[in-house]
């Protein structure tokens, strides 16, 4: 069995397969890496000596055991004060066997450790990619428009086989170019009833889906509304809220604004609302090109 500390988000399948591979010569076995830093001992902020780095090494996770080997060491030491399972079996008389870390396996527990598997992350997603998007409604009956996943009292509503929501539409197809899957009427056909009246936050977060399947994350994504009325200013915040909670990133990697044709084409006569959107997605690199080295890019 494997016993994984969650603080190590970064755990590849070649580190796995070294402990895995371990436990055929041993019941408990340790990822671990040798210390570079030359160490000292210090004693009342004096330094008293220098300690030989040659024989000690950082403890990683995950760490494998046999287990009903782990189970009884957890047994014997019930009530002891231990850091990690490596040191309950060595408490219970194991002896665990040594198989080599890796440098990206770091914890995350301080705010420096969450800037550096950031940096991490982002070297490892250095495939940018923007895609680009727009669409169209016509004003119909109603009462109020849905802009980017808000509701907004108005004169007329937009006509649309789903909710007509042209901001998520534009930007659907828009997340959906950043990764070369298509636009939105290949994935949700006007012509399926299924999709009549759909909320439209359920395309959006396909799109975002569909770029994390891939080993991606949104980056950033930019909406612009065009529009003689109704004005948006008063809800930018809340469209700004929505679609970061749609595709589970920050508000500050959201931008909506909005835009008039100053009375020209059919936006400017006040037949309907235009959209247009930019999102851009961090992919991790083809196989054939090599990641950043550090302090690279």
């Amino acid at each position: 069995m494997l016993i994984h500390d969650g603080a190590r988000p970064f755990t590849d399948f070649a580190l796995l397969d070294r402990v895995i591979d371990g436990l055929d010569r041993a019941a408990a076995v340790i990822p671990c890496l040798p210390l570079r830093d030359t160490i000292k001992r210090v004693e009342g902020g004096t330094i008293r000596e220098t300690i030989d780095r040659s024989v000690l090494w950082r403890a990683q996770t995950p760490q494998g055991f046999h287990y009903d080997a782990i189970l009884a060491a957890h047994r014997a030491v019930i009530g002891r004060e231990l850091t990690d399972d490596a040191a309950v079996a060595e408490a219970a008389g194991l002896a665990p066997a040594l198989v080599a870390g890796s440098e990206d396996n770091l914890k995350v527990t301080t705010t420096e450790d969450l800037a550096a598997a950031e940096r991490l992350l982002a070297a490892h997603q250095a495939d940018v990619r923007v895609g680009q998007g727009f669409d169209v409604h016509t004003f119909g009956p109603g009462d109020r428009v849905r802009i980017c996943g808000v509701d907004i009292p108005h004169e007329a509503s937009l006509v649309g086989h789903s909710d007509a929501d042209v901001g998520l539409h534009a930007l659907t197809d828009a997340v959906l170019g950043a990764v070369g899957a298509g636009d939105i009427g290949m994935h949700f056909p006007p012509s399926d009833p299924r999709w009549r009246g759909a909320p439209s936050d359920r395309f959006l977060r396909h799109a975002a889906d569909l770029v994390g399947a891939r080993g991606g994350t949104v980056a950033a994504v930019d909406v612009t509304i065009i529009c003689e009325r109704p004005k948006i200013g008063a809800y930018r915040a809340a469209m700004i809220e929505r679609v970061a909670a749609i595709l589970g990133i920050v508000p500050a990697r959201v931008s909506v604004k909005a835009t008039t044709t100053d009375r020209l084409g059919f936006t400017g006569r006040g037949e309907g609302i235009a959209a247009q959107a930019l999102a851009t997605v961090r992919l991790p690199l083809p196989p054939s090109f090599p990641p950043p080295q550090a302090g690279e890019g």
